[in-house]
């Protein structure tokens, strides 16, 4: 009878045990992007997903989930199995600067993601009207401390890496500019174009066009390097603003919990992926700078990017809630 009663309970153990998760590739996963098709987040995270799934031999699909900055993807994932089936392709904004300025967030990043890697930079260049009296960085400088208040920079909206490349501005020159926030590049670029707002600090691959054919008039890039897309114009350090690098970024989460493994061989693969010369090119058309980082790099460095525009935004007095 013993013997029975003992095979009993193992069966019963092996039903009512919950499935151990295994540590190997899932056969299919998602990438959610929180913007929507076209764009530049976009268009990395497909590329990245076509070359994971071929050497996984996966299935990676990538989903647009757009709204509230990004926020709906990154809520998604943070509800998502922690399986690595589903993951969330992230900019800058859901991750580090709504987290810094918003007081109420659906998620805390530190606790709500296992970072992967950080795939790219995204500096930005600060343009002016090709009318401005301006033609440098300290000339705009020098020109907006003459008319305290009467110079405007336009923004993809308030929150937006556009928005805090002009409070830093602010910040490290002394200057007093007014910020005139626009839905989006596209809302923002006729009234840059005419000249009804006097600067932006806008995405390159947009504004390039503009600059060639001498619409725009460019006076420094937020990257720590001269961008390869226009090598004759200065850093914002070179032209005479120590340290002045902001941006957005790229790169992968997973829901924490994920197991290390699964984080680790992602992170793998990714790193394999980004290497590549067509993958460096692509960033580079997109504006984008190959900057990989590791898991706990790309950790830390989400830590210190949420530090930096929280004290931002207590300085300049940033909320968009």
């Amino acid at each position: 009878m013993s013997k029975l009663v003992a095979v009993i309970v193992a069966l019963v153990a092996a039903v009512t045990q919950p499935a151990v998760a295994q540590d190997g590739p899932p056969k299919r996963i998602t990438l959610l992007v929180g913007y929507p098709a076209g764009g530049s987040t976009d268009i990395v995270a497909r590329v990245i997903a076509e070359k994971i799934g071929a050497r996984l031999n996966a299935t990676v699909v990538v989903e647009n989930n757009s709204g509230a900055g990004g926020m709906l993807a990154a809520q998604s994932v943070a509800r998502a199995p922690k399986d690595g089936s589903t993951l969330l392709f992230a900019a800058s904004n859901e991750v580090t600067i709504l987290p810094a300025l918003k007081k109420k967030m659906p998620y805390d990043t530190r606790t709500a993601f296992a970072p992967i890697a950080l795939v790219g930079m995204v500096p930005l260049v600060l343009a002016v009207h090709p009318t401005s009296p301006a033609s440098t960085v300290a000339g705009l400088v020098k020109l907006a401390k003459g008319q305290p208040g009467r110079l405007s920079y336009a923004s993809f909206g308030a929150g937006t890496s556009t928005h805090l490349a002009g409070e830093l501005f602010k910040v490290a020159t002394g200057v007093d500019i007014v910020h005139v926030p626009y839905k989006g590049g596209a809302a923002a670029m006729p009234d840059l174009l005419s000249g009804r707002v006097e600067m932006c600090f806008h995405a390159v691959p947009v504004a390039l066009p503009y600059i060639r054919s001498g619409a725009l008039k460019p006076l420094g890039y937020t990257g720590a390097q001269r961008s390869p897309l226009m090598p004759d114009v200065l850093t914002m350090a070179e032209a005479g603003v120590p340290g002045f690098i902001v941006g957005s970024w790229v790169g992968l989460l997973a829901p924490a919990g994920t197991s290390a493994s699964i984080v680790d061989m992602l992170d793998r693969e990714l790193r394999a992926v980004s290497g590549t010369p067509e993958t460096r090119e692509l960033l580079q058309a997109q504006g984008a700078v190959p900057a990989y980082k590791p898991p706990a790099e790309f950790a830390s460095f989400i830590d210190d990017e949420i530090k930096r525009w929280t004290e931002l935004g207590a300085t300049a007095q940033i909320s968009i809630d």
